[in-house]
């Protein structure tokens, strides 16, 4: 098991699926860098987003760390027979055509558990944007939690755990900061 010290991280409990997501980051040359915080409750931002293969990486990088979490998809994902797969890793689907409060009832599973790792990308897709979306960031201050910098880089193949973030209240510095940690590193595709 990958961070066996992590006493707080919320595992699956699994057999096959961590031996799985391991063998499979072995086999296509991926590895961590870095490791997560030890902490019950947090907010992953998982960036640069520019292809679906990030979700592929990020299922597998979940399945070798046994990792349980939550994360928003693209309502269009679930349909069935696909939705039970996506619900059970853990997908909240998300209509992005309009706006729903999901902020809001994220905060408010955040008070409701005692431990919850929840997981998106702060571009909100993945085209060129000229900011990241700050609805992260309102999360994890309304819910006061912590926010760690996820980075897939595709250069070398890392899937990297960066700085924590605790999120104070404002949004544009923090928005900034974030925005200038991920500016660096090369996702799948160039933006």
């Amino acid at each position: 098991m990958l961070f066996p010290s992590h006493k707080h991280m919320p595992r699956c409990g699994g057999v096959v699926t961590p031996w799985l997501g391991n063998a499979l980051m072995r086999i296509t040359g991926w590895r961590f860098e870095g490791a997560p915080p030890d902490v019950p409750r947090l907010v992953l931002a998982v960036a640069p987003h520019t292809s679906n293969w990030d979700f592929v990486i990020g299922v597998i990088a979940k399945w070798a760390l046994d990792l349980k979490l939550t994360f928003f998809g693209k309502h269009t994902l679930f349909v069935w027979p696909l939705s039970l797969w996506m619900r059970s890793l853990g997908g909240i689907p998300v209509d992005r055509s309009a706006s729903h409060g999901v902020v809001g009832e994220m905060i408010g599973a955040f008070r409701e558990r005692e431990v919850l790792w929840f997981a998106l990308a702060p571009e909100g897709t993945r085209k060129k944007v000229a900011r990241f979306k700050s609805g992260f960031l309102h999360i994890a201050a309304g819910a006061e939690v912590p926010v760690v910098l996820i980075y897939f880089d595709y250069a070398n193949r890392v899937i990297g755990f960066g700085p924590v973030l605790h999120p104070a209240g404002d949004v544009d510095a923090d928005l900034v900061y974030v925005e200038d940690y991920y500016r660096v590193v090369r996702g799948k595709k160039a933006k």
